[in-house]
């Protein structure tokens, strides 16, 4: 029987009502809305504080922040990325006036693959742009290696990577540039926004600056920049919500360890994020669904819709297959197979703080005895 509350795949953590009207009171009083005011500067510090990162510069959103991040290197040439990811990795690429070119993912975490990477470089590669997708870190260690050694920019794109850490350090300080996400599907949000960790002061100050239409000051404009600013509102927003954060990231993975556990073993479901990994964020539970499963993929997707249980496809079809990316040569019929092969099969299963158990009980059912 359909529910009758229909359960997404996510539902955003939102901050204690007090705290955020109270934050609102300050905007209010001062009148200041956007321009870099005091509520972004005091969210800039307490964001920073919380990550465990120095030196980070708060925009509007993700896709902003990764242009930002190829402009900011003056990346025109080729950018080797993932064809599993969402598609505003590659329309970033694009918008900052380069040209994506794609290589294959790891079987297991389905990032992008180290050795499919360096088989792609060319005199006209200037830079990786890799995801850490589901918050799995990439092989960080390879993926610097191959850039030290072909002289590459390494950037990358942590939008599900929120307090994740990596052998004790915080995932995101790893490259010459990470972007966070800010939205409302995120493990963390501001309702709209993200982030992009600097690894030094000059870097930071030369994003913002971009970032302010390359103004310096009332009769000063010293390059063409964007408008990436985000309004204080927002800040606010995300200010208030940060107290709220440890107790989401533990309650994501109580949801997470449920599913690990009854569905880890089930014949043709392979479940891809262990949750007692430590330092993961459980930002997602994906699954594959292969042959041997009763229904395909999409039977199962079609299966639980019809329940009124909305998984999704994430990420499918991959980037590679889509009308503006598909004649690229990386992306031509017999390439990119194992990432092909995971946006055939891959399913994520409803997964947020509060997701009730017997509504997972539910889920978990459904998938278990098709």
């Amino acid at each position: 029987m359909k529910y009758a509350r229909p359960i997404y795949v996510t539902r955003p953590v939102l901050p204690d009502l007090p705290d955020f009207l109270s934050l609102l009171e300050d905007i209010w009083s001062t009148r200041i809305l956007s321009n870099n005011g005091p509520m972004l500067r005091r969210f800039e510090a307490a964001l920073g504080e919380y990550l465990g990162v120095e030196h980070i510069s708060i925009v509007n959103n993700a896709s902003m922040a990764l242009v930002l991040s190829l402009r900011h290197f003056g990346i025109t040439g080729e950018v080797i990325t993932t064809p599993f990811s969402f598609v505003a990795t590659s329309h970033a690429i694009r918008w900052a006036g380069a040209e994506p070119v794609f290589a294959d993912v790891d079987p297991v975490t389905l990032n992008v693959d180290p050795a499919a990477v360096e088989a792609r470089i060319t005199p006209r590669t200037q830079a990786i742009l890799a995801v850490h997708c589901y918050g799995q870190p990439c092989d960080t260690d390879a993926l610097g290696d191959i850039a030290r050694r072909h002289g590459l920019r390494l950037i990358y794109d942590a939008a599900h990577a929120f307090a994740v850490r990596h052998d004790g350090q915080p995932l995101v300080a790893v490259g010459d540039l990470s972007v966070l996400s800010f939205h409302a599907t995120k493990v963390f949000n501001s309702c709209e926004g993200g982030a992009i960790i600097c690894p030094d002061a000059a870097t930071k100050d030369a994003i913002d600056l971009m970032g302010n239409f390359g103004i310096v000051d009332e009769t000063t404009v010293t390059s063409v920049g964007l408008n990436s600013k985000m309004s204080e509102l927002n800040a606010a927003f995300g200010l208030a919500l940060l107290p709220r954060m440890d107790a989401a990231l533990d309650a994501r993975k109580v949801v997470a360890s449920r599913y690990w556990a009854r569905l880890k073993d089930l014949p043709g479901i392979t479940c891809l994020c262990d949750p007692a990994i430590p330092g993961r964020n459980a930002y997602a539970f994906p699954i594959l669904v292969s042959p041997d499963y009763p229904l395909s993929r999409d039977g199962l997707y079609e299966r639980l819709r019809d329940e009124g249980i909305f998984a999704r496809r994430y990420f499918y079809p991959p980037i590679a297959d889509l009308p503006m990316y598909c004649e690229l040569p990386s992306a031509s019929a017999g390439e990119l197979p194992r990432a092909r092969r995971a946006a055939r099969e891959i399913l994520c299963l409803p997964l947020y703080p509060d997701l009730a158990e017997a509504d997972q009980d539910r889920i978990i059912g459904l998938v278990s005895a098709p």
